[in-house]
């Protein structure tokens, strides 16, 4: 996650969990806890990225340019702004299946008549369950869009389907995932084969970054355990975790995160934090009733 300054830590809420949406002020309760990055108070509950105690995980990311976002208030729609997308989705559903079920219930809206104002920043959205189901949701289209990821990989804009069409540049799919037939849980969708590809660029641009983590994940060894899985996306962040350097850019990796399905565990890892945070949503942790923020060492 990259910003001017580490602004959220670990956090724990519990099922039951009440908050009210900035746009009209209504209240959501969450039917499932989840532990996660972000910052809950009196004032302000944000969910940046987390997996809750059904094994669904989401993150959220920019997507500058890319979303059509609703102006009208309906009543008999969910109306959020958009940063409050992921702590709904992980909050209210166990499964990518019962989001597309409700997807078309949910508006995202800009502040236009919104009770106060909150800008317009723009996201889309990576999300994965215990399945090994991946999908992007875009904010591209009304109603909001779900787009099948079997690749794994999501950055900042452009869309998800510009950046398939540039990775083409450096990869060689395979049949299936051209053809859309990928079977969950399958960890490499390339042929491995780069005879007469490009080399990714070592830029931080979005696109960049998009094309590198591709890359390295499709060369990677598939992990044999959990201590090889963590250890191994640590790793395909290295290659795009952006440094602080306030001479030259505004932002920089202020930390980054991994969530493990089966286990129901969130890894936090703050810029200058040599080792993780891990939160392991427990059967005695989910039924705990209050939310907690936790240290980042």
């Amino acid at each position: 996650m990259d910003w001017d300054t580490l602004r959220v830590g670990p956090l724990f809420l519990p099922r039951g969990y009440q908050w009210q949406t900035v746009f009209d002020h209504r209240t959501y309760q969450n039917r499932y806890a989840l532990v996660g990055g972000g910052l809950a108070n009196a004032k302000l509950v944000d969910v940046s990225d987390g997996v809750n105690e059904k094994g669904l995980m989401v993150q959220k990311l920019t997507f500058d340019h890319g979303g059509q976002l609703t102006e009208a208030r309906h009543a008999d729609k969910v109306q959020l702004a958009a940063r409050e997308l992921a702590l709904y989705l992980l909050g209210r559903f166990a499964s990518i299946a019962e989001i597309e079920a409700h997807l078309s219930e949910i508006e995202l809206m800009s502040d236009t008549n919104s009770d106060v104002k909150y800008g317009h920043a723009e996201q889309h959205y990576a999300v994965m369950d215990a399945t090994g189901r991946m999908v992007v949701i875009e904010p591209s289209q009304a109603p909001l869009r779900l787009r099948e990821n079997p690749l794994g990989v999501l950055t900042n804009h452009p869309n998800f389907d510009s950046q398939i069409r540039r990775l083409h540049d450096y990869v060689t799919f395979s049949p299936a995932f051209e053809q859309g037939t990928v079977p969950l849980n399958t960890y490499h969708v390339t042929t491995g084969e780069l005879s007469g590809k490009k080399t990714p660029p070592g830029a931080y641009s979005p696109s960049a970054r998009f094309m590198r983590a591709a890359y390295m994940k499709e060369l990677a060894d598939q992990p044999v355990d959990l201590t090889m899985g963590v250890a191994t996306t640590s790793h395909l962040l290295d290659t795009v975790t952006v440094p602080q350097s306030k001479g030259h850019r505004p932002t920089f990796s202020v930390y980054r995160s991994i969530a493990v399905a089966e286990t129901c565990t969130y890894y936090f890892q703050a810029y200058a934090q040599l080792g993780m945070t891990a939160l392991t949503l427990t059967p005695e942790l989910a039924a705990q009733p209050t939310p907690q923020l936790y240290r980042n060492d």
